[in-house]
């Protein structure tokens, strides 16, 4: 789909680093269309947190009454039903957000280009909308090291997630660009900068 500013689609396993150089390509005059956000926006809704309710029950929200995402994850993740079903109730919803915000940066002069975020962007097929893919790649000790610090998550966690998405060999062949994050920020913005530089030359 061409657009007159290139539109960019992140790949990566998890723990890559896809929203550092989601953030590095902002520094450089990109907007961002962070689907995980927009996921979060819309659990926030009052009537996507009912329908939770009444699928899951009352634990599925904490005690200010928004959902539990650790308790609707440890709901989903090993069970493919009801993830489709809560895939059914709020991807609309992000789609709705990720057009939205597309026109707005499309129309913004001093975006250069256009960054979809989106951990599902092959699975769901996002990828047909972007110009270019480019792959996250690091090393998988580093990736769990990363989920371990910030997240908390043991390796049969960052597994149990991963099963989810294809396998990254499957992924990288869909990439137009590789940009290795696993020797610290200033060399993976260099790669990011130079990157960006021969998109926008194309």
């Amino acid at each position: 789909m061409p657009s007159s500013k290139p539109i960019l689609g992140l790949i990566g396993g998890v723990g890559s680093g896809k929203s550092l150089v989601a953030r590095q390509f902002a520094s450089l005059g990109c907007a961002v269309i962070d689907a995980d956000q927009l996921a979060r926006q819309a659990l926030d809704r009052p009537a996507i947190r009912e329908q939770l309710r009444q699928w899951w029950g009352p634990d599925v929200l904490d005690e200010a009454g928004r959902v539990d995402r650790r308790a609707m994850a440890q709901r989903v993740f090993s069970n493919p039903q009801e993830l489709a079903r809560l895939e059914g109730l709020i991807h609309p919803e992000v789609h709705a957000g990720r057009e939205r915000l597309r026109g707005q940066y499309l129309a913004d002069p001093d975006v250069v280009a256009i960054v979809e975020d989106c951990p599902l962007l092959l699975e769901k097929g996002i990828d047909a909308g972007c110009d270019v893919v480019v792959f996250i790649d690091a090393p998988r000790d580093v990736r769990l090291a990363r989920v371990a610090a910030s997240r908390g998550w043991a390796e049969a966690e960052l597994d149990r997630r991963e099963k989810n998405q294809w396998p990254l060999d499957k992924k990288v062949q869909r990439a137009d660009y590789v940009i290795k994050n696993d020797a610290g920020v200033q060399e993976c913005l260099t790669q990011t900068r130079r990157v960006l530089s021969q998109i926008l030359h194309r």
